[in-house]
Order: structure tokens, then C-alpha cells, then sequence
């Protein structure tokens, strides 16, 4: 299989979970995400990124080598700031 774009990688992760915001940054085997999503609300950090996991599904194992990601409910991204234009 071919190294992923970021632009794939964030599509990957926009099919399976619903985000608000989605940047996703890498040069086809490290990348990093900043992730928005409604369905973070009440989750720690690893159930987030478990989350995030089971978007991308075999992609994880088989595509990405490297994923870092700063996970963020909506409310947590307008308080750092985020969402504005």
C-alpha cells in the first residue's frame, strides 16, 4: 500500500467520526491532527484517541506509521481560541 497524503489521512478519520474541525499535518508517515468533535464530550484523552483509532480502522496498522493528535470537544477548541474566522 501507498504512503498516505494528509489530505487522506484526514478524510479517513472525517468518514468515521464526526468532527467539527479536522487539520491533519504529515509527510506520509508521521502525522499530526488537531481533532474537533462533539463525541469526545465527556471521554479522557486514551478513550479519545481510541476513537480516533477505531475511525481509521486497519489504516492504522497497515497505512500510518506515526499519528500524534490533540483531541478537543468543541467546547475545549473555543476556549483555546479556536473556530474563529
Amino acid at each position: 500500500m501507498s504512503e498516505p497524503s494528509a489530505d487522506e489521512v484526514r478524510d479517513f478519520i472525517a468518514a468515521g467520526l464526526r468532527c467539527e474541525h479536522l487539520a491533519v499535518e504529515g509527510d506520509g508517515r508521521h502525522f499530526f491532527a488537531t481533532i474537533v468533535s462533539p463525541e469526545f464530550e465527556g471521554l479522557l484523552r486514551v478513550r479519545r484517541h481510541q476513537r480516533v483509532y477505531a475511525a481509521l480502522g486497519e489504516r492504522m496498522r497497515e497505512q500510518i506509521h506515526a499519528l500524534s493528535m490533540k483531541t478537543l470537544t468543541p467546547t475545549e477548541f473555543a476556549a483555546e481560541g479556536g473556530g474563529g474566522h
